[in-house]
C-alpha cells in the first residue's frame, strides 16, 4: 500500500519536524538528494560518488523560483558544482533564495539571464521553480523554455513536482514536462491523478525524515493510503492448475430492465472480462436474448453464486424491493449500485459493497451533495458505518471506506471515464472479485484501479464497453502472471 499526501499534510509534517529539531534544516537533505539523482541521470543510471574527468564538459541547467523549491534547486546546484559538473542558474521568477544563491555562486555555478537560455546547450535541466505551494500554471517564459528543452530532448528532473501542477489534484493548466520527478516523503495527488501524472515522468520518492503520524500514532489529516499497481498485482485473483469454474467464483448479475438493457450488458461485460469462473445473468427475462447476443458465454437463469451485482439500470419499478430481498436472502456478498442504493435494508449480508457517486451518497445520508464533495472521505466513512458495508465512492478520486473507519483510495483514472455506463462496468468487475473471495475493500480498490489503468492505457474519448474490451490485456500486463 502506497501513501499519498496533500500539500497541507506535508506542511504540517514539516512544521512538526522543525518544532522537534530547532535550528536544523531540511533543505540541505532534500538538495543533496536532488544532486544525487541528477548525477545518476548524468551518468546514465550509474550510482556512486565518483565523478568522471569529463564532468566539466557536461552542463546542467537549474531553473529556480523564489520559494523553498528554488532553495532546494540552488543548494543542489552547489553540490553538483562542488563535484565537478558545470552548472548554470536561471532565475525564472521571484526573488532568489538568498543562502541558496550564495552557496551556488560560491561553488562556481554561473548565473545565466533568462533570455539567453535557448542559445546554450544542456545535458540535464532541473526544474526547481514551483513546489507544492505554487499556484497552478507557469509563466510564458517558462513555457517557452520547457518547449525548447523538449524539442532538444533534454532530460528534465523536477524537484518535488513539475512546476505548474497543483499538488492536490490531477488538473493541469500549463506545466513543465518532466522526464523524472524526485519527490519527498510521499507521493502527492498530482503524481498519480490524470492528466497531471503524465507530466511527471519517472517517479521516485525520497525519505527526508518527515513523520506522517501524530503523537498518538494517527496519520495526519491529508495522508491517505492508495492501492498502487504493485498491490493490485498482488491482490488480483489468478487461477491455479487445480481450479475450475466454480472454485474461481460464480458472479450473479441481476441488473438492467427493458428500459435500460445496456446497463445489464455493461455490467456483464465488466464481470466477464475481469476473470470469473462463470457469470450468471438472472435479470429480466425480456432482455436475456439481448445479453446473450453480446456475451454468449453467460449462463442465464437462477442458480448458486458466490456474489451478486444489483441495481444498475433497474430504473423506478415497484418490483425492485422484491428483487433486492430475493438476492439478499442468499446471504452472499453483494455489489449494490444505482437504484438499489435507495432500498438498503436495516441489515445486509456480510461483505457487501455499496458503489454510489456523490449525488447518490448524499441521498443515502440525507445531506447535500456539496457536503459530500467538501469531505468525501468522511462522508464515505459515515455511510459505511451507517449501513455496515464497505463504500466505494465514485469520482475523480475513488475513495473506499470500511465500517471500521479506514479509508483507501484507488488508482485515479482520466476524466474521460466520467460518463454514463462506466459505473455499470465497474460494478461487474467488483462482483467478479467478490466472487473470487476478495474482501469488499480489496475488490473495490482493485476494480476501480484496474478500470483506471485500462483507461490510462489509451487516449480518450472512449465508450465504457471499449474499456471492458481492453480489460483482459491490461490485467495481464499489471498482474504479470
Amino acid at each position: 500500500m502506497a501513501i499519498v499526501c496533500t500539500a497541507g499534510a506535508i506542511r504540517a509534517a514539516e512544521q512538526r519536524w522543525f518544532d522537534a529539531h530547532p535550528g536544523q534544516d531540511l533543505m540541505n537533505v532534500a538538495a543533496h538528494a536532488v544532486a544525487h539523482k541528477a548525477q545518476e541521470l548524468l551518468l546514465g543510471g550509474a550510482v556512486g560518488d565518483v565523478v568522471p574527468d569529463w564532468a566539466a564538459t557536461q552542463c546542467v541547467l537549474v531553473l529556480v523560483g523564489g520559494g523553498n523549491n528554488g532553495g532546494d534547486g540552488l543548494f543542489a546546484a552547489a553540490a553538483l558544482a562542488q563535484r565537478g559538473w558545470r552548472v548554470e542558474l536561471v532565475q525564472v521568477m521571484g526573488r532568489p533564495h538568498e543562502a541558496g544563491m550564495e552557496a551556488a555562486l560560491a561553488a562556481g555555478c554561473i548565473r545565466t539571464p533568462l533570455g539567453e537560455v535557448t542559445s546554450h546547450s544542456y545535458d540535464l535541466a532541473i526544474d526547481a521553480v514551483l513546489g507544492i505551494g505554487g499556484r497552478p500554471g507557469i509563466p510564458q517564459s517558462l513555457e517557452r523554455i520547457d518547449g525548447w528543452l523538449r524539442e532538444r530532448q533534454v532530460p528534465v528532473l523536477a524537484v518535488d513536482l513539475p512546476s505548474g501542477l497543483d499538488a492536490n489534484s490531477g488538473e493541469v493548466e500549463s506545466c513543465v514536462h518532466a522526464t523524472h520527478t524526485l519527490t519527498f516523503s510521499s507521493l502527492k495527488w498530482c503524481h498519480i491523478a490524470y492528466p497531471a501524472a503524465k507530466f511527471c515522468g519517472e517517479l521516485e520518492v525520497h525519505d527526508i525524515g518527515l513523520d506522517l503520524v501524530d503523537d498518538e500514532g494517527k496519520t495526519l489529516n491529508g495522508v491517505d493510503e492508495y492501492c498502487d499497481l504493485a498491490e493490485m498485482a498482488a491482490l488480483w485473483p489468478v487461477p491455479g492448475a487445480l481450479d475450475d469454474k466454480y472454485s474461481r467464483g460464480v458472479v450473479g448479475v441481476d441488473t438492467g430492465s427493458e428500459r435500460f438493457p445496456g446497463a445489464a450488458v455493461l455490467g456483464v461485460l465488466g464481470a466477464l472480462r475481469s476473470g470469473p469462473g462463470m457469470v450468471r445473468f438472472a435479470g429480466p427475462a425480456a432482455i436475456m436474448a439481448f445479453i446473450l447476443s453480446r456475451a454468449p458465454s453467460v449462463v442465464v437463469g437462477e442458480g448458486r453464486v458466490q456474489a451478486w451485482v444489483l441495481g444498475s439500470g433497474w430504473g423506478p419499478d415497484d418490483g425492485n424491493v422484491g428483487r433486492f430481498i430475493q438476492r439478499a436472502s442468499d446471504g452472499v456478498p453483494m455489489v449494490i449500485d444505482a437504484d438499489a442504493l435507495g432500498l438498503l435494508p436495516a441489515e445486509l449480508p456480510e461483505g457487501c459493497l455499496l458503489t454510489p457517486h456523490a449525488g447518490e451518497l448524499a441521498r443515502m445520508l440525507r445531506i447535500e451533495r456539496s457536503q459530500v464533495e467538501a469531505d468525501p472521505q468522511a462522508a464515505a466513512v459515515r455511510a459505511a458505518q451507517r449501513f455496515g458495508a464497505t463504500v466505494l465512492l465514485k469520482g475523480s478520486i475513488q475513495w473506499v471506506a470500511h465500517p471500521d473507519g479506514t479509508v483507501r483510495a484507488a488508482l485515479p483514472g482520466p476524466a474521460w471515464t466520467a460518463q454514463a455506463g462506466s459505473g455499470d462496468v465497474l460494478a461487474g468487475m467488483c462482483g467478479t472479485l467478490l466472487a473470487a473471495g476478495l474482501s469488499a475493500a480489496d475488490a473495490a480498490v482493485c476494480a476501480a484501479g484496474m478500470q483506471a489503468a485500462t483507461a490510462i492505457s489509451m487516449p480518450g474519448p472512449y465508450a465504457p464497453d471499449q474499456i471492458a474490451e481492453l480489460l483482459p490485456g491490461v490485467v495481464t500486463t499489471v498482474v504479470g502472471r
